[in-house]
């Protein structure tokens, strides 16, 4: 059986080939792209179930301690273990998507799951018998029993079996509507990429807010149906657009050819290097209607000699190679080409999550300590501070794409007036500057609570300043405009110099930039708390920031952001773009 769909894969090839060499053209099927026409499913689906996973997700640390009496110790290490398989999982996704299933059928069946997730995580609150019983301040508190937990992780199950193939897929499905070949469809796939990161940004301030509020203040059963119903909403949206997406197939792992192509250089490495690579290599016809013909680059040049035909007993009669594990085509060369050179571009992203994941750390911790009062009843949340970080990225996308960049575009003549790696190096540049005015916030909120005048202590000890919190804004607007150049052109960055059909584990790179960040950001907090924390010095983490030296904490990071923005200037003016001449 096996043998027979070898061969007849080899005669559709053989087919195409013949066709190509007659003058025609590898036959493909007619695509219809839709566009814009496409986005309200695409985007509607998006929006609702960010609104319904999102406001959910980060609010199950008060959820689980204070609905299944879990202790804060144990709920935060439950978190962190959902929270870091849930960022892990995309790369799952992704891999399933290019390979198997194509990103239209990921799409389906992972909304599904989230729903289902949602729902029996819903069920844990609305029904008595899967939760403990109540209990008042001072009693002790009834433990959950195995069967509730057991619910209680299905529904997490689901939830990143969800994520896991919404993450990566989403926004590659969207940028897939349009057609990559016109003018009006590479303008579509930019503008696209800056509108779907501003409804993303829309529906993490409202679940930040409204759905925090109603499932923390009136009824966490009623806090969990809303989010439950709107992620019903997304299926709807999704599947209503059906019959006009563009589906592109999957075409098998693109990871065997990896490692086909590491493992035939290997074996060649003895080899000489082609005088004439352009000659010299194997550089079959082109006959894939999905990717994108690659031309011979002279980086890593110790790959090319998978490509060398040693023999011509390594070559078919029909043209392909008698053992891919031993002779490669340049175009599979070249795509491993393509991956190793992002690699540096995509760990700059990690140090660069370095300064933004501060904002729902110690950002939070110094609001604590400062005014948060609006008035003399109102006292902002310190959690939702974030809130503005989140603002100034949905002001600044609609801004720069419909009145900056036309505007550029007439200065310079140029298409992309800004290119995807002068708006990361940007970003990287804002995030800088972010904690250095974090910096300068943090000295002005410490010296007034420890030499001016204070608004009363924490539970914990330590006072609070009566500088007001606002202060703290200008900081988080930075961040968030810095994030609106650095992480949608990371996105946009990824999916146009991946191959083709591995678009899918583009999209998860950003999500495993963010994993990676935080524990970067745990790791750089453990070292700075252990040498500063020492006997006889002055812990710059202290419990009570007025004792400690936050602001050298910030100035540590502006530092690391430095050398970050000079890595990432090297690593792009090294950069080839795919599909560049030499």
């Amino acid at each position: 059986m096996g043998e027979e769909v070898k061969l007849k894969e080899e005669t559709e090839k053989m087919d195409k080939l013949e066709k190509m060499e007659n003058g025609g053209s590898p036959p493909s099927p007619a695509v219809k792209y839709y566009g814009w026409r496409a986005m309200p499913y695409i985007i509607g689906n998006e929006t609702f179930e960010k609104l319904g996973t999102l406001g959910t997700s980060s609010n199950l640390l008060v959820y689980l301690t204070s609905v299944f009496h879990i202790k804060s110790v144990d709920a935060a290490t439950l978190i962190n273990a959902f929270s870091g398989t849930t960022s892990f999982a995309p790369i799952i996704g992704a891999f399933l998507s290019d390979a198997y299933l194509g990103r239209y059928a990921t799409l389906a069946y992972s909304s599904i799951a989230s729903l289902v997730g949602m729902f029996i995580l819903t069920l844990t609150a609305a029904v008595s018998g899967l939760h403990p019983h109540d209990c008042k301040v001072g009693d002790t508190c009834q433990k959950a029993t195995a069967g509730q937990m057991a619910v209680l992780f299905a529904s997490f199950a689901f939830l990143v079996v969800g994520a896991g193939g919404i993450r990566p897929c989403s926004m590659p499905f969207g940028a897939d509507q349009f057609n990559p070949n016109t003018e009006d469809g590479k303008r579509g796939i930019n503008s696209f990429f800056n509108w779907y990161y501003f409804t993303f940004t829309g529906a993490m301030m409202i679940s930040a807010t409204v759905i925090i509020y109603v499932q923390s203040t009136l009824s966490w059963s009623i806090g969990l149906a809303i989010p439950t119903i709107l992620m019903f909403v997304a299926c709807v949206f999704y599947f209503m657009g059906s019959k006009i997406y563009v589906k592109v197939l999957p075409e098998g792992s693109p990871f065997t050819s990896i490692v086909q192509v590491f493992a035939a250089a290997t074996k060649k490495k003895g080899l000489k290097q082609p005088k004439d690579p352009n000659q010299d290599l194997f550089d079959p016809p082109h006959v894939s209607s999905l990717v994108t013909k690659l031309h011979h680059t002279d980086q890593f040049r110790f790959l090319d000699k998978a490509a060398i035909v040693s023999s011509s007993d390594e070559i078919k009669p029909n043209g392909f190679p008698v053992d891919p594990w031993k002779l490669c085509s340049i175009q599979q060369v070249e795509e491993v080409k393509c991956l190793l050179r992002i690699i540096p571009i995509w760990t700059t992203g990690i140090i660069y999550y370095l300064a933004v994941v501060q904002q729902s750390t110690y950002v939070i911790l110094a609001a604590l300590q400062s005014d948060r009062h609006l008035g003399p009843h109102f006292q902002i949340p310190a959690a939702s501070f974030t809130v503005f970080a989140m603002l100034a990225q949905t002001l600044w996308i609609p801004f720069y794409d419909r009145l900056l960049v036309p505007r550029l575009r007439k200065l310079t003549g140029k298409e992309e007036p800004i290119s995807l790696l002068q708006r990361m190096g940007i970003g990287i540049l804002l995030s800088t500057v972010a904690m250095v005015v974090s910096a300068v916030v943090e000295v002005k909120r410490r010296s007034i609570a420890n030499h001016g005048s204070t608004i009363g202590a924490m539970l914990g000890g330590g006072a609070i300043s009566s500088m007001s919190s606002l202060w703290m804004v200008p900081q988080l607007m930075i961040l968030g405009v810095s994030e609106a150049f650095n992480l949608i052109s990371q996105i946009e960055f990824y999916y146009k110099e991946f191959p083709e059909h591995m678009r899918s584990v583009a999209g998860a790179l950003a999500f495993l930039n963010l994993t990676f960040g935080n524990y970067l950001s745990g790791f750089l907090v453990t070292i700075i708390h252990k040498t500063t924390g020492a006997e006889g010095r002055k812990n710059w983490l202290s419990q009570d920031l007025n004792k400690g030296r936050l602001d050298m904490f910030y100035v540590v990071i502006a530092g690391i952001g430095v050398f970050n923005l000079i890595y990432f200037i090297l690593c792009a003016r090294w950069y080839r773009f795919k599909g560049a001449r030499q």
